[in-house]
């Protein structure tokens, strides 16, 4: 059977060889009112608990709850990470440049103009950037605030949602390339997809993540 509060308090008392008349005193309360606790009775407010921990030198948790040990060394709830199945991941600095919509194409996106920096884990491309999304047509995937980082390293696929050039203006999509043509295919179903001739394409750059705005 578990110990109840007026368990505890008689315990601690007689582990420190007091009786109740001395640990009243101590208390400042009438004996009468700690007989009462010793055989539960009464409960102490959390005030005189507080007190009867520092008074009898244990841990004000075990006497409320009756976890852990009475000097307050609990046992373990937490289990250590097992430090060999993860590795160590690196933060680098992104530049941040001007928005890219993602929406109708438009000449937003201004590579020589770095905003601000972002902070990510490692990116294995050097020439890897940032870029916050304006517009609604690749949602909900990606949705209006949300920033992009972009690898012009690594080659676009058919599927990949990338950043492409064409005709001098800007835009963000799924790309599906067929011969010569490629299909700036929008999530959001408001949006129409577009063809494009893959000689007005001065690039395409894929998307490898993309931090929602929340």
């Amino acid at each position: 059977m578990k110990e109840s509060i007026a368990d505890r308090i008689r315990i601690a008392r007689q582990a420190r060889g007091m009786d109740q008349a001395r640990l009243a005193a101590r208390l400042d309360v009438a004996t009468r009112t700690l007989q009462r606790w010793e055989k539960g009775e009464q409960v102490p407010d959390s005030n005189y608990l507080m007190r009867l921990a520092k008074v009898l030198s244990v841990a004000p948790h075990w006497i409320l709850t009756g976890e852990g040990t009475m000097q307050g060394e609990r046992s373990p709830k937490i289990l250590p990470l097992p430090t060999h199945r993860y590795k160590k991941v690196d933060l680098i600095s992104l530049p941040l440049l001007s928005s890219v919509p993602g929406g109708a194409p438009s000449l937003m996106f201004h590579p020589e103009y770095v905003e601000k920096y972002i902070t990510v884990d490692s990116v294995n491309d050097s020439s890897a950037f940032a870029l916050e999304v304006k517009g609604n047509s690749m949602a909900p995937r990606i949705e209006d605030g949300d920033i992009i980082v972009v690898s012009p390293k690594l080659e676009p696929r058919s599927g990949d949602i990338c950043v492409v050039r064409v005709s001098e203006e800007d835009t963000v999509k799924r790309v599906k390339i067929d011969g010569p043509f490629v299909y700036l295919i929008p999530l959001n179903p408001d949006y129409e997809p577009m063809a494009v001739k893959k000689k007005d394409v001065t690039f395409m750059w894929r998307v490898i993540r993309v931090i929602k705005n929340v």
